[in-house]
C-alpha cells in the first residue's frame, strides 16, 4: 500500500517553486570559474551587438540575491539585510564564495517567507509593500528564472555547460 502524500498547501507549492529556481541558480553560480565571475558579453566586443551596460556574471548573481531580500523580506516583515545595502547593494561582496553565500541566504529568506503564506493571508498586502504575499513570492521566483537565463548564456560563452543541461545529457 502506497503512503498518502499530504495535501499541498500554499506554502508547500510556493516553497517548491523557490527550491527549483534556487537549485538552478546556485548550481550555475557554483559552475562558473571564479576567474570568470567578472565576465560580461560586452567584453566580447561583437560587432553590432547591444551588450553595452550588461551586468557581469557576478553582478547578475548579486542582483538576484539583493532582489530576493527586497522581494521576500516584506512577506515576513524583515528589513533588508545589512550585507545588501549600498548603491547597488552587495558592494562589499566580491568573492565567488561570498556571492554564493549571499545567494543561499537570500533563498533561505524566500523559503522562510513561503512558509508563512496560507490561504487566509496570501492575498493580503505585505508589510512595507503595495503587493500581496502571493504577488511578491511569485515575482521572486519569476525574477530568478529570468536572470538564470542570462547566467546560462554566460556559462556557455565561457565553455561551461549548465548543470541542468548536463543532467539531461546523461
Amino acid at each position: 500500500m502506497q503512503e498518502q502524500q499530504p495535501a499541498p498547501t500554499v506554502a508547500s507549492v510556493l516553497d517548491r517553486e523557490i527550491s527549483a529556481v534556487e537549485k538552478e541558480f546556485v548550481d550555475a553560480a557554483e559552475a562558473m570559474p571564479e576567474d570568470r565571475y567578472n565576465f560580461s558579453p560586452q567584453s566580447l566586443k561583437i560587432p553590432g551587438s547591444e551588450y553595452q551596460g550588461i551586468r557581469t556574471f557576478a553582478g547578475q548573481a548579486k542582483h538576484v540575491a539583493i532582489s530576493n531580500d527586497c522581494i521576500w523580506g516584506p512577506i515576513i516583515g524583515e528589513p533588508m539585510a545589512e550585507s545588501v545595502k549600498g548603491g547597488n547593494g552587495g558592494e562589499n561582496v566580491k568573492s565567488k564564495a561570498d556571492i554564493i553565500k549571499l545567494l543561499k541566504d537570500s533563498f533561505a529568506r524566500g523559503h522562510k517567507a513561503a512558509a508563512t503564506l496560507t490561504t487566509e493571508n496570501v492575498l493580503q498586502t505585505a508589510e512595507h509593500s503595495k503587493s500581496t504575499g502571493l504577488r511578491l513570492a511569485m515575482f521572486g521566483v519569476g525574477h530568478g528564472n529570468d536572470h538564470y537565463g542570462q547566467l546560462v548564456e554566460d556559462l556557455r560563452m565561457n565553455g561551461t555547460v549548465p548543470a541542468a543541461s548536463r543532467a539531461q545529457a546523461n
